[in-house]
């Protein structure tokens, strides 16, 4: 019987870990602030360092979502190469390989799917736009830190989102983590108005997946344990 549910919950988690992927578009539909909640409640037994618990969420939706949306998008609008210094202490512009591959081969099988040729400026604009509405989520999650915390604590928040983005996906929600949202920081940090000492690490999209939009469809390739791991003593 041990074997049975032991079997059944590996099974459970798995599938629950494959079936998660980035969705770029969503329903008009509520999520009840009860289930995020209880989403958030799941997160906090994340891991982290000492017990620190370094994270910070802001969730936003409704009236306040509108108004992050409609700020970000005008300074967008007004320059869509917009970029704050501060980008380039939490991620990095331009990757070396096989890093920069992986990212062209997402972006060719994304445009693909929804049928944006090479070379269309606009239609790419117009995608890269939707970041900052959320994917057409009806709430967005904002992750901050303490500025001073190391590294480690950094790598806990992103275990705390991992932990958020399953939990919500075992509860029929899906996700989609946007480090874009950092180039807008000042922007952000004026309309939802957190403390000086927090430092924006990302942002993440939570609600129902539309199952009729192209982009939806999109699963990212992985590359293959000989790609990453490398075995000690193991034989």
């Amino acid at each position: 019987m041990q074997e049975i549910k032991e079997g059944l919950l590996r099974e459970a988690v798995d599938e629950v870990i494959r079936s998660r992927h980035s969705v770029r578009a969503y329903l008009d539909k509520p999520v009840p602030r009860a289930l995020i909640e209880d989403i958030l409640s799941i997160a906090a037994r994340s891991p982290s360092g000492t017990n620190t618990q370094p994270w910070n969420v802001h969730v936003v939706a409704g009236d306040a979502l509108q108004r992050l949306i409609a700020a970000v998008c005008a300074v967008f609008d007004a320059d869509p190469e917009h970029c704050e210094p501060g980008y380039d202490e939490v991620y990095l512009r331009q990757y070396g390989e096989p890093q920069q591959s992986y990212r062209r081969q997402l972006g060719k099988a994304l445009y693909g799917l929804m049928g944006i040729a090479k070379g269309d400026t606009a239609a790419m604009l117009a995608q890269r736009r939707r970041n900052f509405l959320f994917f057409g989520a009806p709430v967005g999650l904002l992750f901050t830190i303490d500025r001073s915390f190391g590294r480690g604590s950094w790598a806990d928040v992103g275990m705390f989102m991992q932990t958020i983005m399953l939990a919500a996906r075992a509860r029929g929600l899906d996700t989609c983590s946007q480090a874009y949202w950092v180039d807008y920081e000042s922007v952000v940090a004026r309309i939802i108005g957190w403390p000086e000492n927090q430092r924006l690490v990302s942002g993440m999209a939570l609600g129902y997946a539309d199952p009729s939009a192209p982009e939806n469809r999109l699963v990212s390739e992985r590359a293959g344990i000989d790609q990453f791991a490398v075995f000690h003593g193991l034989g």
